[in-house]
């Protein structure tokens, strides 16, 4: 904080505190009081029950959160494989072609995930490529959703890099592929980690795209939340959108130790 009285300090931490609270913190409070309640009492919930987690833990609820785990696995490790292959390629293109491929990639998060879920459904809706009503639509369409995001990262850290490194293998004899897997890539371990958490995060939470592409047996757990809200089921609902939350953080919070034996190797 480039703050050095104290006063000041005070004052920039009271004024976070005030933003913070009723625009971040205080709404997730509400959902977190709201998954052990029974009612509303004026305008927070009450009455304590944990009769929501056993339905948002259990049936439907279960299997929509594997449901919403595998796809997030599936379409992070697709676009974690997708946008550093672009990133590593663009890094030897001239500036101008760079950033054509760069707007290409970005394209999607531009316009509407609701658009992207309908170019999705209207491409893989007709043979060969069939796979409207299958559990591969939503993947695909998550994995477009959220390459932008891995190829910005990894194009980013690639920009970091220190050229000495390759150099200096390149001219003890290793070929441009052992360049690749023992320079480059464990050099870019730590942001294709973080690329990996963010894409896990944004897919977790996709609701758009997913709404227009999903199957009857492959529901993942946004739409599960936006269906109990929509038919008054508020509570069961904001107890299945902690579960959400929670797998969500567990997750990035492992990632984040992955993030941080790689950068210390």
């Amino acid at each position: 904080m480039l703050v050095h009285s104290r006063g000041a300090k005070w004052a920039v931490w009271s004024v976070f505190f005030l933003l913070f609270l009723p625009l971040f913190a205080l709404p997730l409070l509400v959902v977190l009081g709201a998954s052990f309640a029974t009612h509303w009492s004026s305008v927070l919930p009450s009455g304590f029950t944990t009769a929501n987690y056993q339905a948002a833990t259990r049936g439907e609820a279960l299997q929509a959160l594997t449901t919403s785990l595998v796809t997030a696995v599936s379409a992070s490790l697709l676009a974690l494989a997708a946008g550093t292959w672009a990133a590593l390629a663009a890094a030897a293109l001239r500036k101008r072609h760079r950033a054509v491929l760069d707007a290409l990639f970005v394209l999607p998060v531009a316009v509407p995930s609701v658009v992207v879920g309908l170019a999705v459904l209207v491409a893989f809706s007709r043979p060969p490529m069939l796979l409207n009503g299958t559990r591969w639509i939503v993947i695909i369409a998550h994995s477009v959703l959220v390459t932008a995001f891995a190829h910005q990262s990894v194009s980013a850290a690639i920009t970091r890099l220190d050229p000495a490194y390759e150099q200096a293998a390149a001219s003890l004899g290793a070929s441009p592929a052992h360049v690749l897997w023992r320079v480059r890539l464990p050099l870019l371990l730590p942001s294709l980690t973080a690329a990996a958490g963010l894409c896990f995060a944004l897919s977790m939470g996709e609701l758009s795209a997913t709404m227009m592409l999903y199957p009857p047996d492959w529901t993942p757990l946004p739409v599960l939340i936006y269906a109990a809200t929509d038919r008054g089921a508020l509570f069961t609902g904001s107890a299945v959108a902690v579960v959400l939350m929670t797998a969500t953080l567990l997750v990035l919070l492992a990632v984040s130790r992955v993030r941080t034996r790689a950068s210390y190797r």
